[in-house]
């Protein structure tokens, strides 16, 4: 993605940590949000979408063009690279085992996957980004160019995380906090050791399917967003090149899942609807600790600047970010997804603009 892109996405929290106080009960304003999305696709992305819901009012905003050079508008329903996002889905399927008695969130992953990580590691640790393993995507380059040379190749969940246990844990088990791709592939191989079958056939028959998500899919090495959707793009030694197809298998389980605003916002009203989990699971959802201040099992749980709280989860990969948040009571919804464009400005005030105006 481009380096303004990218770096919005790394600076996310920084969008919840502000001391502004706003009337958190009146109507989103849409002209204020449209705007917002302008001012994102003006300075840096090809194009931009947003779903947003209000109580019983919802609309969907767009900007930007489908293509360079092209006045195509962006899909109002369009697929994206939802990136991180997967990790919920990951984390939903666990803790329907957990539920079923077949995973013990607090049992050492090697009880499931003999040998594969540190002894004390627990299942619990994965979910909740305490578990100390090296993040294998630091090993790696995402920048333009150093992605170029990577981004068709297959990876097998087992190469990753040996880039991960080739080095030592980064602090002891339960120690800290750190967001760990390394986590959510470990946990994919988890899901097919305990299912008996293939990680991307568990989120369907338990997620997918269960809620009509008829436009998410988990490619595997399918290059292509298959149906309408907008293209990214980035300078890779001195041209403009597309960098919508690439290989998707280096996230996995840690972000591979292609989807839309639609029926990104189905399934987290279901999820946190209580829909998908038993009534312990979901109370260990969004539970949060000292260590773990302000990240759940697969979900953030912030503060928005005017002190509403929201439950979500971002999403960064090479040349899309998606932004999924709503409120507890689910009376407040956002779904975002922006694709890497040539500019080179600082989207990160529209951004603020439009996460005030929709949570404060």
């Amino acid at each position: 993605m481009g380096t303004r892109l990218l770096a919005t996405a790394a600076v996310f929290s920084l969008l919840f940590t502000g001391t502004a106080v706003a009337d958190a009960q009146g109507s989103v304003d849409r002209r204020i949000v449209q705007e917002g999305l302008d001012e994102i696709t003006r300075t840096a992305a090809q194009g931009a979408q947003a779903r947003v819901a209000d109580g019983r009012e919802r609309f969907a905003v767009r900007s930007g063009t489908a293509e360079l050079d092209n006045p195509r508008p962006v899909p109002i329903t369009g697929r994206f690279r939802a990136g991180s996002v997967t990790k919920s889905f990951t984390s939903t399927v666990v803790l329907q085992l957990a539920g079923e008695g077949k995973v013990d969130l607090d049992a050492p992953v090697d009880r499931y996957l003999p040998g594969l990580i540190d002894r004390r590691i627990t299942v619990r640790h994965l979910l909740q980004m305490t578990g100390g393993l090296y993040n294998y995507t630091n090993a790696l380059r995402f920048d333009p160019e150093g992605f170029e040379e990577i981004r068709y190749r297959h990876w097998e969940p087992a190469e990753l995380v040996a880039l991960s246990t080739s080095r030592p844990l980064q602090f002891e088990p339960g120690t800290r906090w750190e967001y760990n791709n390394t986590n959510y592939v470990v946990l994919g191989l988890l899901i097919e050791k305990v299912t008996g079958g293939k990680y991307e056939k568990a989120v369907a028959q338990r997620v997918l399917k269960p809620l009509h998500l008829n436009d998410t899919t988990l490619p595997g090495d399918d290059l292509n967003i298959h149906g309408p959707h907008a293209h990214s793009y980035a300078m890779v030694q001195g041209r403009a090149i597309d960098t919508t197809r690439w290989n998707p298998s280096i996230f996995w389980a840690a972000g591979d899942i292609i989807s839309t605003t639609r029926d990104l916002d189905t399934y987290f009203a279901a999820l946190l609807g209580g829909k998908l989990l038993r009534p312990a699971q979901q109370a260990e959802l969004t539970k949060t600790t000292s260590v773990s201040t302000q990240y759940g099992l697969g979900l953030f749980v912030e503060k928005a600047p005017c002190g509403t709280t929201i439950v979500g989860h971002p999403g960064s990969v090479p040349g899309a970010l998606t932004y999924a948040y709503q409120t507890p009571d689910l009376k407040r919804r956002v779904q975002f997804s922006a694709t890497a464009g040539l500019g080179t400005g600082d989207p990160l005030p529209a951004y603020q603009r439009v996460i005030n105006e929709i949570f404060c």
